[in-house]
C-alpha cells in the first residue's frame, strides 16, 4: 500500500506496483489485497472492489485501474473506468472507498471526495508548469485547466468507519486519481503513461 502526501510519489509508486502485477500475471485487485497489510485500508480496497464489480467483462476499448494509497493517514481506494472512442478516451466512472474514521457530515464527506477526485483527475489530465529562462511560464490558477463539465464522471463514494479516530478527507482523494486514471488506460489501450499531464500523450473527451 503506497503512503504519502505526494501526488506524483504516489502516481509513480502505484503505477509501477501495477506494470508489475500485470507483468507476473496477476489481477491488480486480486495482488494489492494479498499485499496490503493493514485492516483498515484492506477493508477500503475490499469495499472499492464490490462497488465496482470488478472483475466483470468489459467490452473492447474499456479498461478498468486501481490504486490505493494512504495519504494524511487516511486510506482510499479507487476504481477508474474508462473506453477509448474514436474521438479520444472517456473517463466513465469512479468509485471511491474512504476511511477517515466516524463521518460527522456525510453530504459533505461525499462531497469531499467527489471534490477531490475531481481536482486529482483535471490536473493529471489537463495541468503543467513549464518553464522559460528559468521561470514558470504559468503565472496563477488561470493557466490550470480543469477538469470540465462535460468530462467529468459520475462518482460513487463510499465512507468506511473503522479508523479508531476522526480525520480530515478534503486532500486524501487526490493522490490514487491519477494512478487510477494511468492503469485504467493501460487496460483500455495497452500504454503505460509515466508523466503527467496525460493529455501530452492523447486526447480526452
Amino acid at each position: 500500500m503506497a503512503r504519502g502526501r505526494s501526488v506524483h510519489g504516489r502516481f509513480f509508486g502505484e503505477c509501477l506496483l501495477d506494470e508489475v502485477i500485470v507483468a507476473a500475471g496477476a489481477d491488480p485487485m486480486a495482488e494489492r489485497l494479498r499485499l496490503v497489510n493493514d485492516p483498515v485500508a484492506r477493508a477500503v480496497l475490499e469495499a472499492v472492489a464490490e462497488m465496482s464489480g470488478w472483475g466483470a467483462a468489459r467490452a473492447q476499448g474499456q479498461g478498468r485501474g486501481v490504486a490505493l494509497v494512504t495519504s494524511f493517514g487516511v486510506p482510499v481506494a479507487q476504481v477508474i473506468d474508462v473506453t477509448e472512442t474514436p474521438d479520444g478516451l472517456r473517463v466513465d466512472h469512479v468509485w471511491v472507498a474512504a476511511d477517515s474514521g466516524p463521518v460527522i457530515d456525510p453530504v459533505n464527506f461525499e462531497a469531499q471526495v467527489q471534490g477531490g477526485v475531481i481536482w486529482g483527475l483535471g490536473h493529471a489530465i489537463n495541468s503543467e508548469i513549464t518553464y522559460s529562462d528559468g521561470m514558470p511560464e504559468q503565472t496563477n490558477y488561470h493557466d490550470a485547466e480543469g477538469m470540465r463539465l462535460y468530462q467529468t464522471p459520475e462518482i460513487t463514494v463510499r465512507a468506511l468507519q473503522n479508523a479508531d479516530q476522526i480525520r480530515g478527507i478534503g486532500e486524501p482523494p487526490v493522490p490514487p486519481a491519477a494512478p487510477a486514471l494511468a492503469n485504467a488506460i493501460f487496460s483500455a489501450t495497452g500504454r503505460r503513461l509515466r508523466e503527467m499531464p496525460f493529455n501530452r500523450h492523447m486526447r480526452f473527451v
